[in-house]
């Protein structure tokens, strides 16, 4: 049997074992805050970046695919056989020009029944009853071949698809399509051959519009200044419409500039970091345009999301003054 005296000892000893455990805890503790958390912060460092001039450009892009401004199904003026075909594809031809001839039915059955009899008589029949032209109605060129030699059409068949010129022919949202104009500029870059951009103009706008994915758009034909020898009808393409331009103007990345009510501001360091408000003009995707506020050379910070934070929370017309280290500085 403990006695009762035995008991309280023991209790107390646990009682100091656990207190003792609790303050080389908190020694610890102690410790670490003080060479960890008093220790000096390293400085972060900002980009910095300098006022150039160069020219913006700024674009509305849409996607297109190439296709056949007038696109023509060429048939044959009568039922019959393809005796010869005279073009190929990508091949130009003039309006009236012969592409293929080809027999009545009645001419090829009296030719095949002249075989029998020789060469001769072959040739007479061929010269009694003439072969029929099939012609070019237009000037362009061929896109597709659909028939050969020896094969049998009727008069609503193809022999050829010919086209006048490709364009392209882009959808441009119901609430862009206020801002793109008959002329206006544009850049066309294929899927197939991005790094040979290609020049050219807005030629037509469709005054119906279409409903594709529950969005209205209009379609807007796009006409090349030249069509390179690798257009090809179906290739899809990236249409950047021409909005405005500006040559030789004072410039900052658009990452450099943050705006709050209307108003831009740039961050200038001088020991601290300073907010200095700006006027900006046009800008693109990467660049803006700087009006006034800063002079070519002059050297700015891209602001981190803390410091533009700050910025957005200050209230007031005049540019507050931030301390990167600590904050807004106090007076």
């Amino acid at each position: 049997m403990i006695s009762q005296n035995s008991k309280v000892k023991i209790q107390n000893k646990g009682k100091a074992i656990i207190c003792i455990k609790y303050i080389i805890f908190a020694f610890c503790i102690f410790n670490f805050t003080f060479l960890f958390g008093c220790a000096p912060k390293k400085e972060t460092s900002l980009e910095k970046v300098k006022v150039t001039r160069g020219n913006i450009l700024a674009q509305l892009p849409t996607t297109g695919v190439v296709i056949p401004r007038n696109r023509l199904e060429i048939k044959p003026p009568v039922a019959g056989r393809i005796d010869s075909i005279l073009v190929n594809e990508g091949d130009y031809v003039r309006k009236g020009q012969i592409i293929a001839w080809m027999s009545s039915l009645d001419r090829a059955t009296l030719i095949d029944a002249a075989r029998a009899k020789g060469e001769a008589e072959v040739k007479r029949w061929e010269e009694m009853i003439k072969a029929t032209p099939v012609i070019a109605p237009i000037n362009g060129f061929i896109i597709q071949r659909t028939a050969e030699p020896g094969q049998t059409l009727t008069s609503s068949d193809i022999v050829q698809v010919m086209a006048d010129k490709l364009i392209v022919q882009g959808q441009v949202d119901e609430t862009d399509i206020g801002r793109i104009k008959v002329g206006q500029q544009a850049m066309i870059v294929l899927d197939a051959f991005a790094d040979q951009p290609i020049p050219g103009r807005v030629e037509q706008i469709a005054y119906e519009s279409e409903t594709i994915n529950n969005v209205t758009v209009y379609k807007v034909n796009i006409l090349p200044n030249n069509v390179p020898s690798f257009f090809r009808s179906g290739m899809s393409a990236t249409v950047n419409f021409t909005m405005d331009e500006r040559k030789n103007v004072l410039e900052l990345p658009l990452t450099a500039i943050r705006k709050k009510s209307g108003r831009s501001y740039v961050f200038k360091q001088n020991g601290s970091v300073k907010a200095l408000q700006v006027q900006t003009g046009l800008e693109n995707t990467s660049k803006v345009e700087i009006v006034s506020g800063l002079v070519e050379g002059e050297e700015v910070v891209i602001p981190t999301q803390t410091m533009a934070t700050e910025l957005l929370a200050t209230s007031g017309h005049r540019p507050p003054s931030l301390n990167f280290l600590g904050g807004n500085k106090k007076k």
